[in-house]
């Protein structure tokens, strides 16, 4: 049977006019506009930028500095991505500078080598081309007879999160965008300035090691 062809991603959304009044909000000097972003994606902008730096303090120093670049650079913003994809770039951009001040720098390009490690058989999953891609054939043995609030449980979530920071930084950062913040793979691409195709084996192998590790957890537990 013919193997189907890929699909195309959708192209990365533009801004939107909530974006947009965001933005005329934040260049008039509201505060409660930039409290508003700091709220929605603060967070997010930590964990992700925990990817590439030492420590978290290093990288809550990260993200207060990515807020004065969104600050500085808020009047050249001109609406071709979203201002979420927007804000999220000059994090990237604001922790691969520092991780080089750190000597941890990983090249985006790269794709890890051979690390395998703890990777999940890639005929567990669903091929590309499906419109579940990358998702489950059948779930891992037991998962189906575990109680929902198990799998949500807070425990749960710290084995997720702490399998994701032993990943590469660029595997990490993918998961993080994809999984974790719902970002679509143009707007990851566009984001880390790295092909569809690398973008697509970097979040199979990170998912593929984060199931692993789940898996594992699951079954001593």
């Amino acid at each position: 049977m013919p193997t189907p062809p890929e699909t195309t991603p959708a192209p990365a959304p533009r801004a939107s006019a909530e974006d947009m009044q965001l933005v005329r909000r934040l260049r008039d000097g509201d505060e409660s506009a930039f409290m508003e972003l700091v709220d929605r994606y603060h967070r997010s902008l930590v964990r992700l930028a925990r990817g590439y730096v030492s420590n978290q303090a290093v990288a809550e120093d990260v993200a207060q500095e990515a807020w004065v670049g969104v600050l500085r650079g808020i009047d050249r913003f001109e609406g071709r991505s979203s201002l979420r994809t927007w804000i999220y770039r000059i994090l990237t951009n604001t922790a691969k500078t520092r991780a080089q001040r750190e000597a941890r720098s990983v090249p985006f390009a790269s794709l890890g080598g051979d690390d395998e490690e703890g990777a999940v058989d890639a005929d567990r999953f669903l091929p590309a081309g499906d419109e579940w891609a990358g998702h489950w054939v059948s779930f891992p043995d037991q998962w189906s007879e575990l109680p929902e609030q198990r799998l949500l449980g807070d425990e749960t979530r710290r084995v997720i999160d702490e399998a994701i920071d032993r990943l590469p930084p660029n595997q990490a950062a993918v998961i993080r965008l994809r999984d974790v913040e719902g970002f679509g793979s143009a707007e990851v691409c566009d984001l880390l300035d790295i092909s569809e195709a690398n973008q697509r084996v970097l979040l199979h192998r990170a998912r593929s090691k984060v199931r692993a590790a789940l898996e594992r957890y699951l079954e001593e537990a």
